[in-house]
């Protein structure tokens, strides 16, 4: 790989327009205000409430295959708030399980999961879930996961947590705020500080337990999921033994960040209508997931949000990239970086600026040849496994069982 091309940064599961990095905002040539095409949306303005509201309805997705009338309708049904989030999951668990994925059908058994529902200082119910190694056998230490923007712990991250379960570690995950089976508004980041403070306060219930005491405690970041793994470390420094990164978001290049007037304008208009989904977004599933096969599987994630981005979602993500971006070398953590070769969601070569500019002493990067941006989860089996042993091997070297 030529290092020496610009560094360039595209936002996650975020609009693609062909031939254009990704980003929340699309500006074509000179013009800076969003694209909203007339024939694929529908504006309802909602005036009870003392400020503007704006919804850009969703484009129709297609059906899922192999199941019944009756089962994408739960599916499709609207999915703002957790209570119906929850039924849907609940609905789909058996649906989900009958996937012919390496991660469902070549899971190890015995793993002993656990989940629950904790209460955040912001009174917010926040979706957990553990997996833990057979009985009997010793816990090396604990992998605690980030999951990435519209994604949820829960689906593909089954058969990964469990894989790694399976090799003597305690695995924790939580649903962010607005995402998955948490409360909050579907794919709505009202402050990206929030989600990493989240973060810090459950996760640090959990590393209390009796079970981790004296252990290692890492953290495994995946796509904007990174972002908010390494906002947990520049937040606490020390807090956490190293931090593992998938894919991760942490720099927007100039090419494509918005001008600094654009900015102050959406930064405005997110003051007004922040819960406005005004950016058009595409299914990223053929950028993300190499085999046609597994890219199919991920539309059984149902309550995943793929809706257009929220106003002031956009906003904080451009916002927290830029913050990482001026503070990389301050990320002092054992950091292990993996990212397939061929990203087309987010760029390689960010996680290179970040291996290069990062303080820490014990860091490794690892490049995956043609490897799309879901390595742990849309590649070939065989590279699948790689990844996941890569991250257990990287585990194994930093714990001790004395």
């Amino acid at each position: 790989m030529d290092l020496s091309q610009r560094l360039r940064f595209r936002p996650p599961e975020l609009y693609l327009i062909p031939g254009k990095s990704i980003s929340p905002i699309y500006f074509p040539g000179k013009q800076y205000l969003p694209i909203i095409p007339p024939s694929k949306t529908n504006l309802v303005t909602t005036l009870s409430t003392p400020r503007p509201h704006l919804v850009l309805k969703a484009k129709i997705r297609s059906p899922l295959e192999g199941v019944s009338d009756e089962m994408n309708a739960i599916a499709f049904q609207n999915l703002d708030f957790a209570p119906a989030r929850r039924r849907v999951r609940l609905a789909f668990l058996e649906v989900q399980r009958q996937l012919d994925h390496c991660l469902f059908k070549m899971a190890p058994t015995g793993i002993r999961t656990e989940e629950w529902y904790e209460r955040n200082s912001r009174g917010m119910e926040i979706f957990c879930k553990s997996w833990m190694p057979e009985p009997g056998v010793r816990i090396k230490g604990a992998l605690f996961f980030c999951h990435g923007y519209g994604d949820t712990c829960t689906f593909f991250f089954e058969g990964i947590a469990k894989h790694i379960a399976a090799s003597g570690y305690a695995v924790y995950a939580l649903d962010h705020p607005g995402f998955g089976l948490s409360e909050g508004l579907h794919g709505y980041i009202p402050s990206f500080d929030e989600l990493a403070y989240n973060v810090i306060e459950n996760y640090s219930k959990i590393k209390g337990r009796p079970e981790l005491r004296g252990l290692h405690c890492f953290l495994l970041g995946q796509s904007m999921g990174g972002a908010v793994a390494l906002k947990v470390h520049l937040m606490e420094p020390h807090g956490w033994n190293g931090v593992i990164l998938v894919a991760p978001m942490c720099k927007i290049a100039e090419d494509v960040k918005p001008p600094a007037p654009v900015l102050k304008v959406l930064t405005l208009m997110s003051k007004v209508m922040p819960k406005a989904k005004l950016f058009p977004q595409k299914d990223l599933a053929e950028l993300a997931f190499r085999e046609l096969r597994k890219r199919k599987m991920a539309a059984y994630n149902v309550i995943s949000y793929n809706e257009q981005t929220r106003l002031k979602t956009a906003v904080e993500l451009l916002k927290v990239t830029s913050e990482i971006e001026k503070q990389v070398e301050k990320v002092s953590s054992p950091l292990l970086i993996l990212h397939g070769a061929a990203d087309k969601v987010t760029d390689p070569l960010v996680s290179q600026f970040l291996y290069e500019k990062a303080s820490a002493k014990d860091k490794t990067l690892k490049l995956y040849d043609d490897g799309y941006h879901c390595i742990l989860e849309g590649e070939p089996d065989d590279r699948i496994f790689r990844v996941l042993n890569d991250i257990v091997s990287w585990l194994d070297s930093r714990c001790s069982l004395d």
